[in-house]
């Protein structure tokens, strides 16, 4: 029986990080950033007047990189699966939001370096299907965590991966590594992302991918908008609410199942 318990605890993690992998919205915004950045201030009709796409770019890393909170908000794409995500994060390694794959939903919290994770039926028959589970091993699992929490805590199975979403201080700090990457920007047409006045920023590469990222003209220039087509990874990824309160609510203790204590094959 023990066996029994600790074989699908470990099967629903190991399922939980071949869905959202290298957590992927996180490594996407980096990654967009990096390739494409944008922005700065000064309160004028072009506050980026005589500067160069790449000048802008450089400010608008150099500001993004300070930010303590933001929202990320789009659907990208990992796997040649789409994937769609709403979170909230902080510089406190914390964070609250969705995710949808594979017609599947799931919630994911994470507070006090301890992540919660929360799927529907459809998550998880989707990403154990994904993983080979036998159709027995999929039911029992299922009925093991429905309509409760997976407690993560640090250094089990799948704690690295799914608590990378929340680490805003690793995703902020590989902004602007590589300065060559905003070579051969162009700016473009200015627009409005969520009623604020943007400056675009346009890369286009050589395989056809077009990366293009939006800059508040209003404020701190903060990248608001990055939007990929073409590639491998194509998507649109919005950033917002930066610097406000992320309130991560810790599901009570009713209501998860400890991974801990399910590998000691003692009850949930």
């Amino acid at each position: 029986m023990a066996s029994h318990r600790k074989l699908r605890a470990a099967a629903v993690v190991c399922a939980v990080a071949v869905v959202t992998g290298p957590a992927p919205a996180v490594a996407w915004a980096a990654a967009g950033a990096q390739a494409t950045a944008p922005a700065v201030t000064a309160p004028s009709p072009d506050p980026f007047a005589g500067l160069t796409a790449e000048q802008i770019g450089n400010k608008a890393v150099t500001a993004t990189r300070y930010a303590t909170s933001l929202r990320m908000t789009g659907r990208l794409s990992t796997g040649g699966q789409p994937l769609d995500i709403d979170f909230a994060v902080n510089d406190h390694d914390e964070c609250t939001g969705v995710m949808k794959i594979k017609g599947g939903t799931a919630e994911l919290r994470k507070a006090d370096s301890i992540t919660y994770l929360k799927g529907d039926e459809a998550f998880w028959r989707a990403s154990m299907t994904s993983q080979g589970m036998s159709p027995a091993q999929i039911a029992a699992t299922i009925e093991l965590v429905k309509g409760r929490w997976l407690k993560i805590s640090p250094g089990q199975a799948g704690s690295a991966d799914l608590g990378g979403v929340c680490d805003l201080k690793s995703l902020l700090a590989d902004f602007g590594k590589d300065k060559a990457e905003r070579r051969g920007l162009v700016r473009g047409p200015d627009a409005k992302v969520g009623g604020t006045p943007v400056a675009t920023l346009v890369k286009k590469r050589a395989d056809g991918e077009t990366t293009t990222v939006s800059v508040a003209q209003e404020g701190k220039p903060y990248i608001l908008k990055m939007a990929k087509k073409g590639g491998g990874e194509p998507g649109t990824l919005v950033l917002s609410d930066y610097d406000k309160p992320v309130k991560v609510v810790i599901p009570p203790a009713s209501e998860t199942v400890d991974l801990s204590k399910l590998d000691q094959g003692t009850p949930a």
